[in-house]
């Protein structure tokens, strides 16, 4: 089943967004603390546009995501403003530091030129007892439903699944510099 997201699904997704973390792998193993990369990758989306965000269930909870922002550019500024403060003073930047941690700390932002075209974005993931069984596509196609004009994704060159996932929704590649990125007119 494919619905909105609830407040109490919070610790679910950034479990899935943990499970998922290193090209669709679990990535566990790569943090001492396990909710850095949830605050990263899904507590601001939850934050700022919860009505972007939904899950898949299935009968064992909570089984995958998809998120996004409508606007990228507004989204990076509230971060910026309202996100990565408190995040920056709980996990300092220090030598040798994770990439999520640089990332709090030096985020990226988007190439103004491309946003134009694709002004939004998303993420997806989904838990390996639910892939192949039409979640993906189900939640992908539950906020594309919201957006307008056009929306791109991030994929790690390596992810192979995902980059497969994503064109077989249409998504094409319009960048591939340090990450490949995706996007789909709407």
């Amino acid at each position: 089943m494919i619905r909105a997201y609830d407040p109490s699904d919070l610790d679910a997704l950034y479990d899935i967004c943990l499970d998922t973390g290193d090209g669709g792998r679990g990535a566990r193993h790569l943090f001492d603390d396990p909710r850095l990369l949830g605050h990263a990758y899904v507590g601001p989306y939850v934050a700022f546009e919860p009505d972007l965000a939904f899950v898949a269930e299935d009968d064992l909870g909570v089984c995958g995501y998809a998120l996004a922002t409508a606007d990228t550019e507004a989204f990076e500024d509230r971060c910026d403003r309202d996100w990565w403060p408190d995040l920056r003073v709980r996990y300092p930047l220090r030598p040798n530091a994770n990439r999520v941690v640089e990332l709090v700390h030096r985020p990226t932002r988007v190439d103004p030129i491309m946003v134009r075209a694709y002004p939004a974005h998303l993420h997806a993931n989904l838990l390996p007892r639910a892939q192949g069984r039409g979640f993906g596509g189900a939640l992908v196609r539950s906020v594309l439903e919201y957006l307008e004009k056009g929306v791109h994704v991030h994929v790690r060159h390596h992810n192979t699944h995902a980059i497969g996932f994503w064109e077989h929704l249409g998504f094409r590649v319009i960048d591939s510099a340090d990450e490949l990125v995706l996007g789909l007119r709407l």
